[in-house]
């Protein structure tokens, strides 16, 4: 932590920490060493002696000699102020800095810079002190020695201290390769990882539980024909460990589609057992599906409530492990030291701390606190309790987006699957629609079902495509049972209940992304493929292929090249597709390059720079 007067001088300049100015790199040098030869087309330092001048239109025209040229070189201001007929009188000598081009048979300098003091390589900033300020700044304060100080080894120190202070060697090599060298910028991408963990450990709080939970799993693991996957146990290992402690636990758990989440889920609750586990689904549907996988592998004695806005099933109050949607948060709940979210991101921040203070009861409002008032010598400490907290995800983020966050929060990445899927996954356009359709008419003839997914509801002269209401008819008029919803459709849930049952065709919007279980489902279309990110066209080729099913995957798109596209149809790893979306929407389409916590990363690249965060990860420990 910096110290007073250092923090004073950071924040004046507009910086929060050493390692932060450190990586402010400038953005351009000023060479004002005497220059010993000209080279047409490079920049020069020179002495010169004004031999003529005059003013033809807007521009000052100039005749120089330099002892380094046996040449007169032309220099020309544009726009010239009154101070420049003064300064460029025959007779005067300056020194000069700027692009010595040629101008036919002539040499030429356009708006050279006046240069008072030569000799140095002098560093421009973009900064918000005067220039000579902030160079005296980083001068004082960015040095091998403080930088090690700040966890950085003397090599990565070196390399980023000489950024701010080249010499000759340097600058050359600079220019000559058009910006930094490989090394410096792994120095630099290194040094923004360390500061960003370093940031977020500060902002990291820790509360005691309300309970430390150890229930025994074995009479859950037993009830299973299967054995969990390496993935699922690790995951189960890492809450189990957390739970058991004395503090809350804040944890993470983000598992691929198909990963086996609810194993994990179902094994947190075992865990909390013979106390309460509280989970929130962010639909009626999930919540549904999520009590009857309850009812279906806990052990009898584990009580099960469920609580959603159509209905409840169970004794709220006495159940062990309660399931509902956002309808939880306006129920009297009973205390749970065990709290966990299904797709924590489709709710908002006040909704998921809503929940946690539902369920802390009189323990959060005072018991455990270790108050200390000043006066009698005491320590203070405000800390409450509050219930170990859980969120899972089935959208699978980068590895080096997971490390990264982990310096805040807890995170597990349910890695692998149960089974492999099998999907075949293509990219095609309007000439491979007839086919498509056979294809179709073939997997509903062995009782299959098939989703079409459509960018828009209805009709826009700004896509391309048609929209959903624009294909109902289509689809209606050529086959039976086809069914159709989207994200404003009130009833969606029971539209797509009903498709479960007995649809053969769901035309949709991304509605159906995330969650819904469609055991018959076995082939997705999805228009305007290139539209969506690689992560949403990953959520919704999970839908099939959920059972076993040989499963098809058709990218839909007028476009005649997709490399985004094509790359997506060669993995099915949601890990690898969230690292392959990250480095396409780098250009700006999708991303803006912030990361989880809001933090814009001026070097690293979270697509590419995995290597480099595992390592700062390891030793920031």
């Amino acid at each position: 932590m910096p110290n007073a007067p250092l923090k004073e001088k950071l924040q004046k300049a507009g910086f929060s920490t050493l390692l932060e100015l450190a990586i402010h790199l400038p953005q351009s040098y000023l060479d004002t060493r005497l220059s010993t030869e000209i080279r047409p087309g490079m920049v020069h330092t020179i002495e010169a002696r004004v031999i003529a001048a005059q003013m033809p239109s807007n521009r000052l025209a100039v005749t120089v000699r330099t002892p380094v040229c046996p040449w007169p070189i032309e220099v020309t201001i544009f726009h010239p102020k009154p101070y420049h007929q003064a300064i460029f009188k025959p007779g005067l000598k300056h020194n000069l800095h700027g692009k010595i081009e040629r101008f036919g048979s002539k040499l030429q300098m356009v708006n050279p810079q006046k240069v008072s003091k030569t000799g140095e390589i002098l560093p421009k900033y973009r900064c918000k002190l005067r220039q000579d300020v902030h160079r005296r700044l980083v001068e004082s304060l960015v040095t091998p020695a403080n930088l090690v100080g700040e966890g950085l080894d003397e090599k990565r120190a070196e390399l980023i201290a000489r950024a701010h202070r080249p010499d000759g060697k340097w600058l050359a090599l600079y220019h000559r390769y058009g910006g930094l060298g490989p090394k410096t910028l792994e120095a630099l991408k290194f040094a923004e990882a360390l500061d960003h963990f370093k940031r977020m450990r500060k902002k990291r709080k820790s509360f005691p539980a309300m309970a430390k939970l150890s229930g025994d799993l074995a009479p859950f693991l037993e009830r299973l024909p299967f054995t969990l996957t390496p993935g699922q146990q690790k995951a189960i290992e890492e809450i189990r460990a957390d739970l058991a402690s004395d503090k809350a636990a804040r944890r993470m758990v983000v598992g691929d589609v198909g990963s086996g989440k609810t194993m994990v889920i179902l094994a947190a609750a075992m865990t909390a057992w013979p106390q309460k586990a509280i989970l929130m689904a962010p639909t009626s549907i999930l919540a549904r599906q999520l009590y009857e996988e309850a009812k279906k592998w806990l052990p009898q004695e584990v009580q099960k409530a469920l609580v959603t806005n159509s209905q409840s099933e169970g004794d709220i109050q006495n159940a062990h492990f309660i399931v509902g949607t956002h309808a939880l948060l306006y129920r009297d709940l009973p205390e749970a030291p065990l709290v966990m979210v299904d797709e924590q991101h489709r709710f908002g921040t006040e909704q998921r701390k809503m929940l946690e203070r539902l369920v802390i009861g009189d323990r959060g409002s005072g018991v455990g606190e270790k108050k200390q008032s000043k006066d009698k010598g005491q320590t203070t400490n405000d800390e409450k309790y509050r219930p170990h907290y859980l969120q899972f995800s089935a959208t699978p983020i980068p590895r080096t987006q997971a490390m990264i966050d982990s310096a805040l929060v807890d995170v597990s990445l349910i890695e692998g699957t149960p089974f492999k899927k099998d999907i075949t996954t293509r990219v095609i356009g309007k000439k491979d629609f007839p086919k498509l359709l056979e294809h179709i008419e073939s997997e509903i003839a062995e009782d299959r079902q098939v989703l079409v997914v459509y960018p828009l509801v209805e009709e826009s002269e700004h896509i391309g495509y048609r929209s959903l209401e624009e294909s109902e008819d289509f689809w209606k008029n050529r086959f039976e049972g086809v069914y159709v919803t989207h994200g404003k459709d009130r009833n969606k849930e029971e539209v797509l209940r009903r498709f479960a049952e007995d649809g053969k065709i769901l035309l949709s919007t991304t509605v159906i992304e995330v969650g819904i279980s469609l055991p018959k489902l076995s082939t997705i279309v999805i228009v305007g493929a290139e539209r969506m990110g690689l992560a949403t066209l990953h959520q919704l080729r999970g839908r099939v292929s959920r059972t076993g099913l040989k499963g098809y995957c058709f990218l839909f798109t007028h476009q005649p090249k997709s490399e985004r596209l094509e790359a997506f149809c060669r993995t099915t790893d949601g890990f690898e597709i969230a690292r392959l979306d990250l480095k396409f929407r780098q250009s700006g389409d999708l991303l803006d390059g912030k990361v989880q916590s809001g933090m814009r990363f001026r070097w690293l690249d979270l697509a590419e720079d995995e290597e480099i965060v595992a390592e700062v990860s390891e030793r920031i420990g």
